[in-house]
């Protein structure tokens, strides 16, 4: 039986609270949409929790990306009896010891993180004030910037993965064969000149110009997910979900023993949400490496169609191979040919001693315009720079062919 609550007691209170918890997890809602919340329970009525789900996620759920984010703050603001257990069960001794317990959903932590900020506030105020000198120390900030991504903790982790999302990249615009109409001096477009003086019988010939159509070029990113790369691949991930939310044409690529197309699933708005859909899309994630051979499934099926209008490749591996055949090399050198800059990004050369003895690393040297690191967030801002056309010295792969010459 359906019954009309008096909304003048606490759930009025607990709606306005509520809504306040998803606006804090991400979605976009005023002050109107609490009012209309109120309405529609008013009018409603409550028979059951299906309805009072239904009913709120009708008016405050506008977007498919915040489906996800309503639906685990709803089941942990208006508790279940299950989910009480299930929490209970996750801090139990027990449960550290299951391997098959369940992994958390997409937009849960934000959602937690969105509900309880408030308490974590208070008991940081209870602390007792303690007085540190900080002269001569570095700030958190920089050794944030500076600290190794497989040497972050998770609190570390998670603040790197919201300073990649400020992250913007340049826009870096090139010029086409392509021409468009311009209102200013530049030069003569004769044929849009006769179309117009077509008009008036030739009677009247008016001055028309037109200059070469700047474009953004895309950005194809071919990231290894092997073994040897899972401390950065996943942590990789946030920042290529940026990336692809700040520029129109990002192609994105994960290859292990094999190559995936992920980019639609990286174009969801959500965050949690496209990181849970790559991870099912793949299916070799920390396996082998076979980068010759997924480079001739790219350059054969792919190559055409995302590499056009002078589009920059971001090649994100150790360059450790697995097959040993001469595959690499010549595709290597047709992927450089296909694109008007390749970028290779290695984390290995955080360590000050790194050679390039490998012979994956040999083999794919001679064919990229840059080598670069990509272990930090230092780096990070480094490629940024690079993509701006401001690449330094340091990072000319043919300083490490003489060297390995010279060895």
């Amino acid at each position: 039986m359906t019954t009309h609550p008096n909304l003048s007691g606490k759930l009025a209170e607990n709606i306005l609270y509520f809504s306040r918890t998803l606006r804090a997890a991400g979605m976009k809602l005023g002050p109107s949409s609490v009012v209309d919340c109120v309405r529609a329970v008013e009018a409603g009525g409550i028979s059951d929790r299906d309805d009072f789900y239904w009913t709120l996620h009708s008016v405050l759920v506008t977007r498919k990306e915040d489906m996800i984010v309503f639906e685990q703050a709803f089941n942990l603001f208006w508790r279940s009896r299950e989910l009480v257990e299930k929490m209970i069960q996750m801090f139990s001794p027990q449960m550290c010891e299951d391997d098959n317990r369940e992994k958390p959903k997409a937009g849960e932590a934000r959602v937690s993180e969105a509900m309880f900020a408030g308490q974590e506030s208070q008991k940081e105020f209870e602390r007792p004030e303690i007085e540190i000198d900080a002269q001569f120390t570095t700030s958190a900030r920089e050794v944030l910037r500076e600290k190794d991504f497989a040497q972050m903790t998770v609190a570390e982790i998670n603040q790197a993965k919201r300073e990649m999302a400020k992250m913007t990249l340049p826009l870096n615009e090139v010029k086409t064969r392509r021409f468009h109409p311009v209102n200013r001096v530049a030069k003569s477009d004769p044929r849009k000149m006769l179309a117009k003086a077509m008009r008036t019988g030739g009677d009247m010939v008016l001055p028309q110009f037109r200059e070469p159509k700047m474009i953004e070029p895309p950005v194809v990113i071919l990231a290894d997910i092997s073994g040897s790369m899972s401390q950065y691949s996943r942590t990789f991930l946030h920042f290529f979900h940026a990336l692809s939310e700040n520029r129109r044409h990002v192609h994105t690529f994960l290859f292990g023993t094999r190559l995936t197309n992920v980019t639609r699933q990286l174009k969801m708005k959500d965050p949690d949400v496209a990181l849970d859909e790559c991870a099912n899309a793949v299916e070799d994630w920390s396996g082998g490496t076979r980068i010759g051979e997924t480079l001739h499934e790219f350059n054969r099926l792919w190559s055409r169609r995302v590499l056009g209008q002078g589009a920059i490749v971001l090649l994100i591996t150790d360059g450790l191979e697995r097959d040993e055949d001469n595959r690499l090399a010549h595709e290597m050198d047709r992927l450089h040919r296909s694109c008007r800059r390749l970028i290779w990004l290695n984390p290995l050369l955080r360590f000050d001693g790194f050679q390039a003895a490998a012979k994956g690393i040999r083999t794919m040297l001679p064919h990229v315009d840059e080598f670069r690191p990509v272990h930090s967030l230092d780096a990070l801002s480094g490629l940024c720079q690079a993509l701006a056309g401001e690449a330094g010295r340091e990072n000319d792969p043919h300083i490490w062919l003489e060297a390995i010459k010279a060895a």
